[in-house]
């Protein structure tokens, strides 16, 4: 196939077409028709070429995922051409016969502005969620110590802890620091060259260096960013020849005392095929776990979305302990946690139902048996004898003194409680106990918890431990 280049740089939307073909056959056919075939070539003039996209948020995920193949087929026609543009037309002049001039070079990308590939001399920074900033986000006692890092990098000040490093499980809240160091250093200092991208990203680019033999175009770039923040470093782990690029672009930036933020899903010394060297570069900052959330923050981040949403939905009501409800069910990610608040007020709105707790269960029933906890009664036994200072096998023996009956009674209700255990089972787990000696175990903590506060408090206190 050959492609020319009419006057001004500029091909014909036949040419065009034929391209879209050769690259429907490497992005299949999905791909194709969602961000491929939208794309209009707007101008090739000098070393880029523009296309005119929908949207700035179509252009920047075409940029960041299709960009550099875009790019190797136009060189393959064009040799000159080293950057790629995409942007949303301006609407400044109407006339179809106005000449079309590339973009002008921008010291730094934002996120809503064009993003270019690989071969221009910055780096596309990903997308980034404008719902995640320090405002946003709910701190607790599970993420303080994160937090509070975070905000002393976002000031942009000294180095004082290079890396940073961000570790916890899925729904945390790791990329939500992230996103909200990247928006507050843009905010603070414009002029700073922030790069933040997956580890997944980073990979690719140094795969289409190798391919494209511009290693040192690819050393060049990522040598030359004041903030490199790297999302699920985990990704690199066991990839050889990424790790040692990876290795040394970390060295060059610490060495010129450029701050380094990093992102995974556990521990530096946790990361399976992760070299050695790397492992202890990464751990000579500050490593920070963002631990699971406690009941008192799901609260809060639930109270939180809640006066969101009463903007959108001012009619709707909230029944009393649907939040608190929610905030005990759902304990282990809090994108779940507020989703299902979303998909709550959503399917209010459209029945016009105040939200209660019963139209909480039915309609989140699937996300409740999900997330449910799978506490068992040996967990359950344990972390009352710890609770009361007593021994297991007097918690489920013989033994009717009231220091060991309550605390017994106490667990055949939480049992009863947080299982799903049939109480003739529960009663076969305490020394071969009758059901009915369950039951009026049960019945005795309820009627205790109503009236006795120290009850009531060892009841909460017990289950949100279990639960976490």
């Amino acid at each position: 196939m050959k492609l020319t280049i009419v006057d001004q740089g500029i091909m014909t939307k036949n040419e065009w077409g034929q391209l879209k073909q050769e690259l429907k056959k490497t992005v299949g056919s999905n791909n194709f028709t969602t961000w491929i075939a939208p794309l209009e070539l707007d101008d090739v003039a000098g070393e880029v070429a523009s296309f005119a996209v929908p949207t700035s948020f179509f252009g920047n995920y075409v940029a960041q995922t299709f960009g550099d193949q875009i790019l190797y087929h136009l060189r393959a026609i064009d040799p000159s051409i080293r950057r790629v543009n995409f942007a949303v037309p301006s609407t400044a002049s109407n006339d179809p016969q106005a000449p079309r001039r590339a973009p002008a070079p921008r010291p730094k990308a934002a996120p809503s502005e064009p993003a270019e590939t690989m071969a221009d001399t910055r780096i596309p920074t990903a997308p980034l969620d404008p719902r995640f900033k320090f405002d946003t986000f709910v701190v607790g006692k599970p993420n303080e110590l994160a937090h509070a890092a975070a905000k002393r990098v976002a000031e942009g000040g000294p180095v004082t802890f290079n890396p940073l490093f961000l570790y916890g499980g899925v729904g945390l809240g790791k990329t939500h620091l992230m996103h909200a160091i990247a928006w507050e250093l843009q905010e603070q200092q414009p002029g700073l060259n922030v790069v933040y991208l997956s580890a997944e990203q980073f990979m690719y680019r140094f795969v289409q260096a190798l391919r494209e033999r511009k290693m040192m175009d690819f050393k060049e770039m990522f040598r030359s960013v004041d903030v490199l923040m790297v999302d699920d470093v985990q990704f690199i782990a066991g990839k050889d020849s990424t790790q040692e690029e990876f290795f040394h672009t970390f060295n060059a930036l610490v060495d010129q005392r450029k701050q380094i933020i990093i992102s995974a899903d556990c521990a530096p010394g946790e990361i399976e095929n992760l070299e050695e060297r790397i492992r202890s570069r990464l751990q000579c900052g500050l490593v920070v776990d963002l631990h699971p959330t406690n009941y008192e923050l799901r609260l809060g981040i639930l109270q939180s979305k809640v006066e969101y949403y009463r903007g959108q939905y001012p009619d709707l009501m909230l029944a009393d302990g649907v939040l608190e409800f929610l905030a005990h069910r759902i304990t282990k990610n809090v994108r779940v946690l507020e989703g299902a608040l979303t998909r709550l007020f959503a399917f209010a709105s459209l029945v016009g139902q105040e939200i209660t707790l019963e139209l909480t269960q039915d309609c989140l029933a699937d996300v409740l048996r999900a997330s449910e906890r799978q506490v068992t009664i040996e967990e359950i036994q344990r972390q009352v004898s710890e609770h009361y200072n007593i021994r297991l096998s007097d918690l489920v023996g013989p033994k009717r003194l009231r220091v060991y009956a309550r605390p017994r009674q106490m667990a055949m209700f939480l049992c009863k409680q947080m299982t799903s255990r049939s109480l003739p089972e529960i009663g076969r787990r305490f020394g071969g106990r009758d059901h009915t000696t369950v039951m009026h175990g049960v019945r005795r903590i309820e009627e205790l918890s109503r009236k006795d506060v120290q009850i009531a408090e060892d009841i909460e206190l017990l289950r949100r431990t279990l639960e976490e």
